[in-house]
């Protein structure tokens, strides 16, 4: 796909989504982000957007909200006048162990890392059939996608990122000619509060010995938007983490 004058939305991702939003604007595309709390993050990246000489827009959206997706999708596809491409980045990702686990606990994460994706896309498909066809780039997770649970403590965030990998909706939209794949992070960027321990860890436990970047995700949403050909893949973007 030619990313010039083309109209990307990405919802959260407010670290890693800075630089995705960066190298699209980069290419010639028009970014829209949404935000639930983080408006300053997103403002911040608007700017840089509109620093390549790209417009911008910034919408706040409670992804948890049904009619939120909707109203946001309409949103940007107005105010940019298209929507070409949708990046579901948007995520709760906590730690919970079984014993406590909660009804409300199961449903944040089904209703943003995987309800919300799905919303958005069923959203966002008239619009990018008007335009004869378009890309979604769902957000999985390298352990989700493995299918060897390596961590406690997170099951509602794994099953609903396995969810996420949506090659059943890579089907449903073909003949439309909107693909849609899955990018499977795994150590990109360390949480807020990880240990040097905890890092080191991780490194011992990568094949490739380091942590990748917020960049090395940047290209493979920007790898997977070039294809023309490609549906219904994820791809892993974990340093070989997956191989141990």
């Amino acid at each position: 796909m030619r990313l010039t004058d083309r109209v990307a939305l990405i919802t959260g991702g407010k670290r890693i989504g800075l630089v995705v939003a960066r190298e699209l604007a980069a290419r010639g595309a028009d970014v829209a982000l949404s935000y639930s709390r983080s408006r300053t993050e997103a403002e911040e990246t608007a700017t840089l957007v509109r620093a390549s000489g790209r417009r911008a827009a910034v919408v706040q959206a409670n992804l948890a909200d049904p009619a939120a997706c909707s109203a946001l999708v309409q949103s940007v596809a107005t105010d940019l006048a298209r929507l070409d491409i949708l990046i579901n980045m948007a995520s709760v990702y906590a730690e919970r162990s079984f014993a406590d686990l909660t009804a409300a606990d199961w449903n944040a994460s089904m209703d943003v890392d995987l309800r919300a994706a799905f919303l958005c896309a069923h959203a966002s498909a008239p619009h990018m059939r008007r335009q004869g066809g378009g890309r979604i780039i769902n957000f999985s997770d390298w352990v989700a996608r493995s299918g060897r649970p390596r961590y406690c403590g997170y099951l509602p965030y794994y099953v609903a990122k396995a969810g996420a990998i949506a090659e059943a909706l890579a089907l449903e939209l073909a003949p439309d000619n909107i693909l849609v794949n899955c990018i499977a992070p795994g150590p990109i960027l360390a949480p807020p509060g990880t240990t040097n321990e905890e890092l080191r860890a991780v490194e011992r436990a990568t094949p490739l010995g380091r942590w990748g970047g917020e960049m090395e995700i940047a290209k493979a949403v920007l790898a997977t938007l070039d294809s023309d050909f490609m549906t219904g893949e994820t791809v892993r973007v974990d340093g070989g983490r997956h191989l141990k």
